[in-house]
């Protein structure tokens, strides 16, 4: 799959030993905001979209637009740009309200799509990538990447809720750098044989899960369960394992497809690369299941540098097998691993509990709930994770 041509600041991304981990994935500055003229009229329709949305004009004002022309994109930033653009304004297309689902993508929206998606190495799908990752901007940019200094740039309805729901994985995703700055270094000292500096990686992996888990228990702050299930959710999912579009999609134009319909996952937290670095850093490893398979498969939603970023850390000197074997002369670092093992737990149970609280609960009364927006039953998979990262304790 051909990639963007990279700019020194790709570049950076890809080498783990010298990555910029100050927001930790999102990229080190604010991602941008709107691209140049040639895509003026595709930037007007999502900057109205929520607006376009609750009308019969959506529709035909994407059929519409003119051809996008993405030989046109120069930086990463403008193509990340572009994806975000192109995947609000296709799932809007296909699931806008009052209008029957749409199974096919029209031609100047899938190529384009297409196009864009293949450079990124990324299915041309909205992603978390998409939605969360490059998609925020700072009120204050000399500020914290924090709620309170973050709004979305793309929004499908808009409103309180969503720009919640989407702020605060943000906020998670900065946070998570001070752990993420750490990994490679652990593993670094594992070789030299640095139980204290392992120890102290460690520590800085517990205190970042603590915080991470502390931002996420926010949710509830200013996004209602409800309103996220009925006005956020609906817009994120995909076209795999979707009742509402058994065959998939068809993206008209594209001939690498070959006008067959494609399944592709929809938007989850699950390609959120964070949790995958730490598993891999702390050698938490999970039986196989339908769930596990699942995950192997949201790291091809990923951006290319993030998926590159937890192989490494995957392929890295284990530290779970350098504190098994100093654990009886050096308890401090067996505890160490212990509370960051714990803390993960911590993190992976409120994840569940909100997962009941925002899904399960809310979609009771459709029988829908216990699918989420990626296409796979989750809860009888994150109950078992949960319960295998807690039994990784030394």
């Amino acid at each position: 799959m051909t990639q963007v041509e990279p700019d020194p600041l790709y570049a950076a991304l890809m080498s783990p030993a010298t990555r910029d981990f100050s927001h930790g994935f999102l990229p080190p500055e604010d991602p941008l905001c709107r691209l140049p003229e040639p895509f003026g009229a595709w930037e007007q329709a999502g900057g109205v979209l929520p607006k376009l949305a609750l009308t019969r004009h959506i529709r035909p004002t994407i059929e519409d637009l003119p051809s996008f022309p993405v030989n046109r994109l120069e930086y990463l930033a403008e193509h990340e740009r572009a994806m975000s653009l192109l995947s609000f304004l296709a799932n809007m297309y296909v699931f806008a309200p009052d209008h029957p689902v749409a199974t096919v993508i029209p031609r100047n929206l899938a190529t384009a799509w297409h196009g864009v998606a293949s450079r990124l190495g990324r299915p041309p799908m909205l992603t978390y990538a998409s939605q969360v990752m490059y998609n925020w901007h700072r009120f204050d940019r000399q500020g914290p990447v924090e709620v309170g200094n973050l709004h979305m740039m793309l929004n499908f309805l808009g409103g309180m809720d969503e720009e919640w729901f989407v702020t605060i994985h943000v906020h998670i995703e900065a946070v998570a750098g001070r752990a993420l700055s750490v990994l490679i270094p652990g593993q670094d000292a594992v070789s030299r044989g640095d139980a204290g500096t392992v120890a102290r990686c460690l520590d800085a992996v517990t205190g970042t899960l603590h915080e991470m888990r502390a931002v996420l228990e926010r949710m509830t702050e200013r996004c209602e369960p409800n309103t996220y299930y009925h006005r956020v959710r609906p817009y994120m999912f995909g076209w795999k394992n979707n009742p509402e579009l058994p065959e998939g999609m068809v993206y008209s134009g594209v001939e690498a497809y070959g006008g067959r319909p494609r399944q592709f996952r929809g938007e989850t937290g699950a390609q959120s690369a964070v949790i995958y670095a730490v598993d891999g850093f702390l050698g938490i490893e999970h039986g196989y299941d339908e769930m596990r398979a699942y995950l192997m498969e949201m790291r091809d939603y990923m951006p290319v540098q993030d998926r590159h970023f937890i192989e490494t850390v995957e392929a890295g000197p284990s530290v779970r097998a350098f504190v098994q074997e100093r654990a009886h002369g050096e308890p401090g670092l067996k505890n160490a691993y212990n509370a960051a093992v714990e803390a993960l737990y911590e993190f992976r149970r409120l994840h569940i509990e909100y997962a009941a609280m925002y899904v399960l609960k809310p979609g009771q009364r459709e029988n829908k709930g216990h699918v989420g927006t990626g296409g796979t039953p989750f809860t009888v998979y994150l109950k078992k994770h949960i319960d295998e990262t807690l039994a990784h304790r030394i």
